[in-house]
């Protein structure tokens, strides 16, 4: 088995912050995961705005926020383990955040030992 990082990203600022409905939605798509056991860190949602990131690039530059050169910001992650890529990427794709414009990078967590 092998571990992938869902990366949840949003590009509208309004959408990411759930209502009840939505909460609980991503609660159950969370569940189903746990349930077949292959959720291995659940992760954490992230505040995007500016006041709550920073990006530290080479030379001791620093600038606000997460997203200063993407449209798009990253909003949490998961963590889950899979035979494959494409296991992980028919996971990804019953994630809810699809209904509200969002979407899931799908990368491989590099095991060190």
């Amino acid at each position: 088995m092998k571990e992938f990082t869902l990366i949840f990203r949003m590009s509208d600022f309004e959408k990411v912050k759930p209502s009840p409905e939505e909460m609980q939605e991503r609660m159950n798509w969370l569940a189903s995961i746990a349930s077949q056991n292959k959720l291995v860190d659940k992760g954490n949602s992230l505040i995007p705005n500016a006041e709550s990131a920073k990006t530290v690039r080479s030379g001791d530059v620093v600038t606000d926020g997460p997203y200063t050169e993407i449209k798009e910001f990253i909003v949490g992650y998961v963590i889950v383990r899979t035979e494959d890529i494409d296991e992980a990427v028919e996971m990804a794709k019953t994630n809810p955040i699809f209904k509200i414009g969002g979407n899931v990078e799908v990368r491989e967590v590099l095991k060190r030992d």
